[in-house]
């Protein structure tokens, strides 16, 4: 059974099914900052670790594998949770590498009426400092309801490279200026704090979700 970190109340309309990014727990910083804000706009958030940083919890030091092979372990996710008793609607989704996992089992979980949408923090478009190597192809014929929330300095990313790109109609991106990977910006460069871009995020999934999960 997947091991789950709860925020928000059980019997919020929606739920959010979040995975964690290649490098970080489910519990770092920056994700437990966005779990807390969208629990506090309304939302049940559900956060979950794939094998090989759960493991990590225990000294063996794994270094994260290819996004796909994970894919299964996603699934088995949204699975689990319904075991656990969660009804509704759910969004899944993650930061960076979760949310790629997220996204190339979001249409066949899409498809069977499983979740409602997509959400995805800081998509990792490509390796830093390697735009050749893209990772949207997917993305070009994806049906499910998605939102991208990007920051305008990730190196896994730009507005620019990221305009060219021709992902679905389906995929509505949000920029967050001065955002790095984690979207945090620079306060002092940006005139806008953390907690200003957690806010927008929040406020900007409580919309969307209520056009899609009604």
């Amino acid at each position: 059974m997947t091991a789950f970190f709860f925020d928000g109340h059980d019997n919020a309309p929606v739920t959010i099914l979040l995975a964690h990014g290649a490098g970080a727990s489910m519990d770092s910083p920056s994700m437990t900052a966005t779990a807390k804000a969208l629990a506090e706009a309304g939302f049940q958030v559900a956060r979950f670790e794939f094998h090989y940083m759960a493991a990590r919890r225990y000294g063996h030091r794994k270094p994260p594998p290819r996004a796909e092979t994970v894919n299964p372990e996603y699934i088995k996710a949204i699975a689990d949770l319904r075991a656990k008793g969660v009804t509704g609607p759910l969004i899944i989704g993650g930061k960076s590498m979760g949310g790629r996992v997220a996204s190339m089992v979001a249409d066949e979980m899409f498809a069977k009426g499983e979740i409602s949408g997509l959400l995805c923090l800081g998509y990792p478009f490509h390796p830093p400092a390697k735009p050749e190597q893209l990772r949207t192809k997917h993305l070009a014929g994806l049906k499910t309801p998605t939102l991208i929330f990007q920051g305008t300095r990730d190196e896994f990313g730009t507005r620019d490279e990221v305009v060219g790109y021709g992902l679905s109609d389906a995929i509505e991106v949000i920029w967050l200026e001065d955002g790095d990977h984690d979207l945090k910006p620079r306060k002092s460069v940006s005139g806008f704090s953390t907690a200003d871009h957690l806010k927008t995020l929040a406020e900007t999934v409580k919309a969307w979700s209520g056009r899609i999960a009604s």
